[in-house]
Order: C-alpha cells, then structure tokens, then sequence
C-alpha cells in the first residue's frame, strides 16, 4: 500500500473547493463545507493521511513538508482552482520526482484530456466517482488495471473504461475516523449553523435535473444511491461520542428529501438520539414529513428556491412551482423550522424585470437568511452546453479558471439584453433590499441577545466580513468595467 496524502492545496484566502459545493468561490462570510469528497476515499485507504488547506491556514511550506514523505498525491481539484493546483503538483514532484499525482473532482471528471495537458506532472485524473479508483491506485495496481482513470503512455493519453457506480452505499467506510485524525472540527463555520458543526454524506446523485447543478450532472449521477437508515442511525451515534462538542449535523446529499419515507425513517431514529440536525431539501416537501422531521431533530433546511420567475424555473428544469415552494415555506413557518434560501441571479431568460421579480418573491418568503450567486456554467453542465451554443460567454476560457477572481465569482455570461456586469451588480441590490428591512434586522439581534458570548460576537465577525466582501466585490466589478 502506498502511503497516500488526499489533499485540498492551499489556494486564495476562502477557498472552499473542497467540498460538494455547486461553485468553489469566497463566500461572503467566512464559511467552510467538510472535505468529504476527500475524506471518503481517505477512510478507504488503510494509513492515508489528509490535508484540507484552506481553512486550517496550511501554508504552501508546511503541506511540502507532509508531502514529502508520500508515494501518492490524491489532489481534489476544481475549474477555478486548476492552474494553483497545478502549481502544487509541480512543487511536489521538486522535491521528490518520483511522487505519483493524481486529480480528482469534477472538472477532471469531465475534462480529463485538459487536465492532463495542464501539467506535465499530473500522472493521472480519476474520472466519475473515484473511491475505488482511488484505493486501487494506493494499491499500486498498474495504470492499466485501474478503472476510471486517464493517463499518458508513450505519448499518447489512454482513458480506461469507466469505474463502477457505488450502488451498496453501506459498503462505504464511515467518515468519522477520518474528521477526527485529519482535522480540527471548529475550523469549519457556515453563518446558518450552529458551531461547531459536522457535515457527512447519506448518498450520493439527485434526481432533479436542475440544469446548472454541478454534481449531479459531473460525478454523483441523477439515481439517488443511499446508505441504509441503520447505517446512518450507527455512524451518528459514534459521532456523538467522537464529537461531543458539536451542536449540529449537517446532511449534505445533493437533496436528502428527495426520498421521504427514507428520511422520515431517518429523523425517528435520530430523534432517539437526541441529535440537532439540518439538511438539503426541494421546496416541495409536504407538510406531514415536514413535522415529523421537525419533532425528531430537524432545526434547518438548506432550499434552493433560485428564481421567482416561473418560466426561469422551467427552463432550469426545476421541477418546482412558484406557489408550491410559497406553500412549503409557510409550512416551514408553522413548524418553527428555519430556512436558509440560495438564489440564484442570471440563469438563462434573465432580465432585469424577472431580478425584480426574484427579489420581490424572495422578500415575501421571508426565511431566515439568503445566499445570493451568480449563474456558474461549469463544464459538463447543460448550462455550460446552453452558454456555448447561445454564445453568452464573456469569456470563453472559463476552463481555466476564469468563473473565479481571487475569490470573487465573476459574472460569466452575457445576454443580448442583460450584461454581465449588470447582473454581477444586481446581487448587491439583492442583498441590500434583502436584509435591510425590519424583521431580518430583527432576527439578527435576537439571536445576537439570546447569547451574546458566542452568537452575538460571531454575528458582529459575520457582519463585518460582509461589508468587506461586498466592499471588495464593488471594486472588482469596477476593475472589470474598466478592463
């Protein structure tokens, strides 16, 4: 068995590549997602360490050092991150040549002949879903005998047949070992969870067909393959031995209610537990499963309502109706359960009426936070495919990192009516007219009152990180004006 590092390189200051994240840019608050992408395939490998830079601070020196001694480097990487991390690679390979580099993560799933060309030091992508891919390379099997990767040989780049899907999720080793070992939990904040919080996978794939949506369409697939509700029940009670100090867990599948009756089954036997919990959910969730998710646990759901504009949503394939996300969200009300609402601004059919539209509706739902982003056409999505053929791209060479700006996510594409400057500056109006009324600021200095050592001084960091982001955001749309 080789001695393996996974590893999320150091890259800008917020980074958040690492994760199951739709799009790999600062956030506006400081906030990291679990690296479990990396964390997966690490508890398969007997002995593998892992390094998630970014929010540990870990400098380029230091994880040089950890490589050293390492005869595989498992690297998750992304469209924005690509050409860092090939500068790591090749920091690597200095200082001990014969050091195997492998890339993983979405990007290489769908671009493996790019990332090869990339950089010559880049021995092999793993494409699709790479746990087992992975571990067969720790294992030292010969390139050839490995399914799922791409490599160079006698010049030329061979691409094996494809890695089995994972359709036994429970034959997965849990990641908790892993966590413990490799990381500090109270590295990891999200502004909507309580800290510090854990996040962990029951499944992998969406059914929806949300044409923008990264994963689904790249790596984990549209089947929803999921661990049993015993397993899930068993690793969670040994997180909560592991990790005692953790207010809350985090459920991080693409859509976790995207099979009730498994989720139903879920929150009773955490409700057993006594665990605080919060998830990813369509906003279509009906009322029952609702309530009893909520008396076993549930404090918060993640919902990506995106538009309120319907025939934006039916172009996106959402799958959802305007007033049947309303409906949802009252429910939530009633329930006393919180949401966290992502937005999305310039998806296909934008204008400057239906921004207006999504702003409205999303002052009128009144949940208890937002996130506001830009339409991201990532490679291997079918908004990427809808960009390239309508020609809305500003910038052609978004695969090499050109959706990101140190950070900022840049506004990617152009529509014969709508600039992309203008939908890049519609997100700071979002967030203005937004926040800035009575029952947000309410709720802020409630929660800020109700524990004002731990929340109050979290939420005056969070506030101030803000207004620096949005700060430096203006100027960068500004840059790019003049440019």
């Amino acid at each position: 068995m080789k001695k393996t590092l996974f590893l999320s390189p150091p890259s800008f200051e917020g980074f958040d590549g690492g994760a199951g994240s739709r799009y790999q840019a600062r956030r506006e608050i400081r906030s990291f997602w679990y690296p479990t992408w990396l964390a997966q395939p690490a508890a398969l490998v007997p002995g593998s360490k892992l390094i998630d830079a970014p929010p540990h601070d870990t400098t380029v020196a230091q994880t040089l050092e950890s490589a050293k001694e390492c005869d595989l480097v498992i690297i998750h990487t992304s469209t924005p991150s690509l050409p860092n991390d090939c500068k790591t690679a090749e920091e690597i390979k200095k200082q001990r040549p014969d050091t195997m580099i492998g890339f993983v993560g979405a990007h290489a799933a769908v671009l493996p002949e790019e990332t090869l060309n990339a950089s010559p030091h880049i021995d092999f992508v793993a494409r699709k879903e790479f746990d087992f891919t992975c571990l067969h390379a720790a294992e030292g099997r010969p390139f050839d005998e490995i399914k799922g990767i791409s490599y160079r040989k006698n010049g030329r780049i061979i691409h094996n047949p494809e890695q089995d899907l994972i359709h036994d999720m429970d034959a997965l080793p849990w990641v908790a070992d892993v966590y413990r070992d490799n990381i500090e939990i109270e590295k990891y904040f999200i502004g909507y969870l309580h800290h510090p919080y854990i996040s962990l996978y029951t499944g992998r794939g969406c059914p929806a067909q949300c044409t923008f949506c990264l994963w689904p369409q790249t790596i984990g697939g549209h089947r929803y393959r999921v661990r049993s509700a015993q397993n899930v029940a068993d690793e969670m009670a040994y997180m909560k031995k592991l990790f005692p100090q953790v207010k809350e867990f985090f459920f991080d599948d693409d859509t976790f209610t995207a099979n009730l009756p498994r989720a139903r089954e879920i929150a009773v036997k955490l409700g057993k537990l006594g665990l605080m919990w919060s998830c990813n959910s369509r906003a279509n969730v009906n009322y029952e499963t609702l309530k009893v998710l909520r008396d076993n646990g549930l404090r918060l759901l993640l919902v990506g309502y995106e538009s309120g504009n319907q025939k934006i949503l039916d172009g996106i394939k959402k799958g959802i109706q305007l007033e049947e996300a309303r409906e949802f969200t009252r429910n939530c009300h009633k329930l006393g359960i919180t949401i966290h609402g992502t937005f999305i601004l310039g998806l296909p059919g934008e204008t400057r009426q239906t921004i207006l539209e999504t702003i409205e509706f999303a002052k009128a739902l009144d949940v208890f936070s937002i996130q506001v982003s830009l339409a991201a056409p990532y490679p291997g999505t079918e908004l990427y495919e809808l960009a390239k053929a309508n020609n809305w791209f500003v910038d052609e060479k978004v695969t090499n990192g050109k959706l990101v700006n140190d950070g900022i996510q840049r506004g990617a594409l152009n529509y014969p009516d709508l600039p992309a400057g203008e939908i890049f500056r519609s997100v700071e109006k979002f967030y203005h007219r937004w926040y800035f009324r009575p029952k947000p600021i309410a709720r802020i200095v409630k929660t800020m009152i109700q524990d004002p050592a731990g929340t109050g001084v979290r939420r005056l960091r969070e506030g101030y990180e803000f207004f620096k982001f949005m700060a430096t955001r203006k100027q960068e749309g500004a840059a790019e004006a003049v440019a």
